[in-house]
């Protein structure tokens, strides 16, 4: 059997007849000029990383348009390193997967190191340091979840580690925010040379939220003794520190079954994924979907990889700022987390299988072509009909993409402010819209709440996902049963009111009634969920 190794690489014949691409450029090349001159250094090692910002480095490798790799750094979970990446020689398996069923297979090789992002590790630290001291570095990127850069709970209280490690200082920093500060804190004294912090992550206005974080940390040490004013001058002059916006798509699931099996049939060893101690469910493959796409903020100081040549649209921050609040509040993410709690409520495991019931499916549509696209702006790079036309048609309704509502649910409630939220502002905002027209939104919020009772539509107790309110969240609704509404006493009022969740207060916004309303209809016992859903569907269809 083939392992996925460099000595395994060289028996290129072998590859190719299983139909995997490999790597064109000279791997141990490429790693001697990484080492020597730094270029891209990548915090988040997970699966959207290796599946997608990985592969577009490879592309311009190929091509001879890029002479060093990207080296991959986690802050979270150390356990990747020394299980997914060490072990296969920082190598991964990505294969892509097709509507018509046919997968795609390529070794990517641009991942020239890994490295723990553990200050207490001396030999971590001090690799880090040296990387981050390079003047050859250009970009620094992320793809963290938008966990990995709050510094406050839900609350807005400062976590603990965070106010340990602005008591601390640089020195042992834990927080993923408080290591990038310290290793800016290490640039800027080895000479303050020009870099980019490009956030990637899944979420509005990420570079914003990059630099906010990096700079409370670094003012808290300011305050403290522990850095200069000169350093904060440093990270706030965007011609020397640069923080530019993004918007990312590519839906790269957990591994599948179905992938490991087949990569093992095909006679590739050691494919089994791993649960490391954090709870990362993670394979030397990657199976992810074939449409991506990565818009960036062509905002630089210190020149950056041609990234253009790798099917990356580089524009302005207006630009970017548009084409993200298209995809996440209206052409997919709202159409995601709809899905999500009706799929879990109805005991779906699979987001293909949801879009061949007729219901889900005139909820998300409803959502995304009618209550969303009237108040979306067309960022032109990319024409939000055409887009919501390649989810709908192509993107969610392939059976091969094993993705599930119950990994989509996860975080809800730090998603509800963007992907329902904006759409809900822009109704208020607009003086030809009444946001009391609003129905299948306010369907999904209500299918939410439903959701957090955990119990599915068949009376049955479910497992919900990890979110940083659930705790809080199914406190306030415990007294809720889901088979009898008169136990409903208005708790949703409090949380409707909340405009840390939705961005806006739901009850003056008028829409609070309508939820609520909803929310009753879905407590009407075993099969009301369906009911529910069933009935608006049919109002328009």
């Amino acid at each position: 059997m083939l392992k996925l190794n460099l000595e395994s690489l060289a028996n290129r014949e072998a590859w190719a007849e299983k139909g995997i691409k490999l790597p064109e450029y000279d791997i141990d090349k490429m790693r001697e000029n990484t080492k020597a001159n730094p270029v891209w250094l990548h915090f988040g090692a997970g699966n959207i990383f290796r599946g997608f910002i990985a592969v577009l480095q490879q592309r311009l490798l190929n091509e001879g348009l890029a002479e060093s790799g990207i080296i991959a750094a986690d802050t979270f979970d150390y356990d990747m390193i020394d299980k997914i990446y060490k072990p296969y020689d920082n190598l991964v398996l990505n294969v892509g997967l097709k509507a018509d069923g046919n997968t795609s297979m390529e070794v990517v090789a641009s991942l020239a190191e890994a490295v723990k992002g553990d200050f207490n590790d001396a030999n971590e630290r001090q690799r880090l340091m040296a990387i981050i001291a390079a003047p050859s570095l250009q970009m620094v990127s992320f793809t963290i979840t938008e966990k990995g850069y709050a510094l406050r709970d839900m609350e807005g209280n400062l976590l603990e580690i965070v106010k340990q490690d602005m008591t601390a200082g640089p020195q042992k920093p834990h927080h993923a925010m408080s290591v990038v500060t310290a290793l800016l804190w290490e640039r800027f004294q080895k000479g303050a040379q020009p870099i980019a912090l490009c956030s990637m992550d899944n979420c509005s206005h990420n570079g914003e939220k990059l630099k906010t974080s990096v700079t409370e940390i670094a003012c808290a040490w300011k305050d403290n003794g522990l850095v200069s004013e000169e350093f904060l001058a440093y990270i706030g002059d965007e011609s020397r520190v640069s923080f530019p916006w993004s918007m990312i798509d590519k839906i790269t699931p957990r591994p599948a079954k179905e992938i490991e099996d087949m990569l093992e049939n095909l006679g590739i060893a050691d494919m089994k994924p791993v649960i490391t101690n954090r709870n990362t469910y993670i394979a030397a493959f990657v199976n992810a979907e074939i449409p991506q796409y990565l818009v960036m903020e062509d905002r630089f100081p210190n020149g950056r990889p041609a990234l253009e040549k790798a099917g990356v649209y580089l524009t302005d921050r207006d630009t970017v700022n548009k084409t993200e609040k298209m995809k996440v509040t209206t052409c997919l993410n709202p159409l995601h987390t709809a899905m999500a709690v009706y799929g879990c409520l109805l005991g779906y495991d699979h987001i293909a299988k949801e879009m061949q019931d007729k219901d889900i499916y005139t909820l998300v549509e409803q959502i995304g072509y009618v209550e969303g696209l009237p108040v979306v702006t067309d960022p032109q790079i990319i024409h939000p009909k055409d887009f919501i036309d390649e989810v709908m048609k192509e993107r969610l309704p392939n059976l091969y993409i094993p993705d599930m509502p119950q990994r989509i649910a996860t975080d809800t409630s730090m998603k509800i402010p963007i992907r329902f939220g904006e759409t809900i502002k822009s109704y208020l905002a607009a003086p030809d819209k009444d946001v009391k027209s609003l129905t299948f939104i306010p369907l999904a919020i209500a299918g939410w709440f439903r959701y957090l009772l955990g119990v599915n539509d068949a009376g049955e107790k479910m497992e919900l996902s990890a979110d940083p309110m659930l705790a809080e969240l199914t406190a306030k609704l415990s007294g809720i049963a889901f088979d009898d509404a008169s136990t409903y006493h208005g708790e949703l009022k409090e949380i409707l009111a909340n405009e840390t969740i939705f961005a806006t207060d739901l009850c003056k916004a008028g829409l609070a009634d309508t939820i609520e309303d909803i929310f009753k209809e879905l407590l009407a016992g075993p099969g009301a969920v369906r009911a529910t859903l069933h009935k608006y569907a049919q109002q328009v269809s």
